[in-house]
């Protein structure tokens, strides 16, 4: 072969290589795009938009909201409740005295129980004697003052179990107090040893004075 040809030969030799090892990279290169994990616009702009971990809404609802527990007001639980409420008769602290005026009665000593604040309606307390759940009527024919009890102020109510003259009636040792018929947890109270027989109850009194049942 002539000098001339073997440096034509040689020349397009060289061309052709150089050719196949770009296109061997170019393949290599679209192979490697093709297996790397592809982000889309709308992905990315959900995963900006997403709240951080450390972030106040997200504090928020790791603990469960941002309602107030009850002992600070969020509720009415914890024994206190709100101030007007009506009593109930598991709000309060009850006792009795058995008193000789006026042919002799039982005087219903109320006071709210610590940390309780609530208004004894005006009208007098629902009183029930023995199984048959005879009730006492009303001593007064007018209507009573509302109390709020709270703290130390008492309340006192004075209960006539025998308003007649006849002998007979019941004799128990024990009387039922409720505020209103629709207090769901009335309490029983001990007495000494009385005869019931057409009951009366006075209204509620911040004396014990106003609390002296008529026969």
């Amino acid at each position: 072969m002539s000098g001339n040809r073997r440096k034509a030969f040689l020349a397009t030799t060289v061309l052709a290589g150089g050719a196949m090892l770009l296109t061997a990279c170019q393949d290599t290169d679209a192979g490697a795009d093709a297996g790397a994990p592809q982000t889309s616009p709308s992905a990315t702009a959900a995963a900006g938009s997403a709240t951080p971990s450390g972030s106040p809404a997200a504090t928020a609802g790791a603990s469960g909201g941002t309602g107030k527990d009850n002992k600070n007001g969020g509720g009415t639980g914890g024994g206190q409740k709100p101030v007007g409420q009506v009593c109930g008769a598991n709000d309060i602290s009850w006792s009795t005295k058995s008193e000789t005026q006026a042919g002799g009665y039982i005087l219903v000593v109320a006071k709210a129980k610590p940390g309780i604040s609530c208004t004894l309606p005006a009208v007098h307390p629902t009183v029930a004697f023995g199984s048959d759940g005879t009730e006492a009527g009303p001593a007064e024919q007018s209507a009573g003052k509302q109390i709020t009890l709270s703290g130390e102020t008492t309340a006192y109510a004075g209960v006539n179990p025998k308003t007649t003259s006849a002998n007979g009636g019941k004799v128990l040792d024990s009387i039922i107090v409720a505020i209103g018929h629709d207090d769901p947890e009335p309490v029983s109270l001990p007495v000494a040893t009385i005869t019931v027989d057409k009951p009366v109850v006075t209204n509620w009194h911040t004396s014990p004075k106003d609390a002296v049942p008529s026969r």
